[in-house]
C-alpha cells in the first residue's frame, strides 16, 4: 500500500512539474518584448502613408505582430551605418534595449556612397565592425540581434538580365552573421528572386513608377527602383516572415494568426 502511496504521490509531483513548465512556456511565448528596426529608407516608415504610394517594408512589417510586440521602426532615410552612429541614433536604441528585445539590422544601400564622407563606409572594415557592434552590443543588453542584407535594386538591363548594384556589403554582412552567429536573412538573394520571377516589367509594380499627372504625390510622375510600393513592401515583408519562421521560430511565435 505504501508503495502504491509513493507512486501515485511521484506521479502527481511530476504532473505539477510539468504544468509548471507549461506555464512558464506560456508566459515566455506572451511576454511583451520590443521589436527594433534600424536601416534605412527600404526599411523605414514613410510620411502620410494615407497618399504616399512609398512605403518602407519595416512599415508593413510591424503589422504582422500580435499586441505583444511593440514595433520600433528606427530606420530612417538615407543612413549608413556610419551616420546612423554618428547621429546618435544607435545610442537611442542601445539604451532602449531590454532583455528578450529584438534588434532588426539592414544597411548597405547608402554605405556605398563613396562620394559623401559623412555616409561612406569600406565593406571590408568599418562596415564590417560597424555591424560587429551593432550585434555586440545588442548582446550586452541580452538582446537578440537579427542581420538582414539589403534588398536588391530593380536593375535589368538590356537583356533582361537583373545586375547587382550592392557589390561586397551583403557578402559582409553574411560573413559578420556567421562569424558571430546571428540569424541572417539574406534579402539580397530573397529579392532577386522576387523581382526575376515578376520579370522587368511587371517588377515595376513592385517599385514607384508613375507617369506625369497619374498619381497626385508624384504629379511630375516618378521612376524610382530601389523604393518600395505597398504591394513591393508587403511581398518584402512575406519574405522576411517566411524566412523567420524557419530560422528564428520563438520569435515566430508572436506573429498574428492570419
Amino acid at each position: 500500500m505504501a508503495a502504491i502511496i509513493s507512486s501515485n504521490r511521484s506521479k502527481l509531483i511530476v504532473l505539477f512539474l510539468i504544468s509548471l513548465a507549461l506555464t512558464a512556456f506560456g508566459t515566455l511565448q506572451t511576454k511583451p518584448i520590443t521589436v527594433f528596426m534600424i536601416g534605412d529608407s527600404t526599411m523605414a516608415n514613410k510620411k502620410n502613408p494615407e497618399t504616399n504610394p512609398e512605403f518602407g517594408w519595416g512599415q508593413v512589417f510591424a503589422t504582422y505582430f500580435n499586441k505583444n510586440v511593440t514595433v520600433q521602426n528606427k530606420a530612417v532615410n538615407g543612413r549608413s551605418t556610419r551616420s546612423f552612429i554618428t547621429e546618435g541614433r544607435w545610442d537611442s536604441v542601445y539604451n532602449a534595449i531590454k532583455p528578450g528585445d529584438y534588434v532588426f539590422i539592414q544597411f548597405g544601400h547608402n554605405d556605398q556612397k563613396f562620394k559623401d564622407p559623412n555616409r561612406y563606409t569600406n565593406p571590408y572594415t568599418q562596415y564590417r565592425y560597424n555591424l560587429e557592434r551593432f550585434v555586440q552590443e545588442t548582446r550586452k543588453k541580452q538582446g537578440i540581434p537579427i542581420l538582414l542584407s539589403s534588398i536588391v535594386r530593380r536593375n535589368f538591363n538590356e537583356f533582361g538580365t537583373l545586375e547587382d548594384t550592392h557589390g561586397a556589403y551583403p557578402l559582409v554582412t553574411r560573413m559578420v552573421a556567421k562569424d558571430l552567429d546571428v540569424p541572417f536573412i539574406d534579402l539580397q538573394w530573397l529579392t532577386e528572386t522576387l523581382e526575376m520571377q515578376y520579370g522587368p516589367e511587371a517588377s515595376a509594380a513592385l517599385h514607384l513608377h508613375f507617369k506625369p499627372g497619374e498619381n497626385s504625390y508624384f504629379p511630375d510622375g516618378k521612376e524610382d527602383n530601389t523604393h518600395l510600393s505597398f504591394k513591393g513592401a508587403t511581398e518584402v515583408s512575406e519574405l522576411v516572415i517566411e524566412a523567420l519562421q524557419k530560422q528564428v521560430p520563438e520569435l515566430a511565435a508572436y506573429f498574428k494568426t492570419r
